[in-house]
């Protein structure tokens, strides 16, 4: 079996909101993380302006692939999160949100930040602490440092913590 190779994560924590947040009216917006499905698929191409291969992660049975919608808006993905659960953490695979909410002229913020914390709460769904782990592409280390107080461990591997993981839960999921 040919080891897989490693992407290097290159998603940006633009801001930490309660959910996500409107760039033009400011309003903040609850959301809902459900699993992708097959019908998904349709939309979250290359031809549509995605950057990775959903279809290729949903295909895999070793991950676990997620949309994060508006509630009460299911049908318009906002970003997507693929991951594996290990023993003792989940590694995150790819982040990625949706083409119009990338840039300088992006609908939403807090995208990733929210599929960040999700992966935190499966990973405590799952007994393993909400550890959870990451590889980053370098010049992105520092950033997830600051942003998400994640601990890069080497060779860009970052790991986010039980403390970290708890803080980011709480910002995103009031329950």
């Amino acid at each position: 079996m040919k080891k897989e190779k490693k992407i290097h994560l290159d998603f940006v924590i633009d801001k930490l909101t309660n959910s996500i947040e409107n760039t033009i009216s400011g309003d903040s917006f609850a959301t809902e993380v459900s699993r992708l499905t097959k019908t998904d698929l349709k939309q979250v191409t290359k031809k549509n302006g995605w950057n990775f291969n959903w279809k290729q992660e949903f295909d895999n049975n070793t991950r676990e692939v997620y949309k994060l919608t508006i509630a009460n808006n299911p049908n318009i993905i906002q970003g997507l999160l693929s991951f594996s659960v290990k023993p003792d953490h989940i590694y995150m695979e790819l982040v990625e949100s949706a083409p119009f909410n990338l840039g300088r002229n992006k609908l939403y913020e807090g995208v990733p930040g929210n599929l960040v914390a999700f992966a935190c709460k499966v990973s405590f769904q799952h007994g393993l602490d909400g550890f959870l782990s990451f590889t980053a592409k370098t010049k992105l280390i520092e950033h997830y440092e600051k942003t998400l107080g994640a601990y890069h461990f080497g060779n860009h591997l970052m790991i986010i913590n039980t403390k970290v993981a708890q803080h980011l839960i709480d910002k995103y999921f009031k329950s």
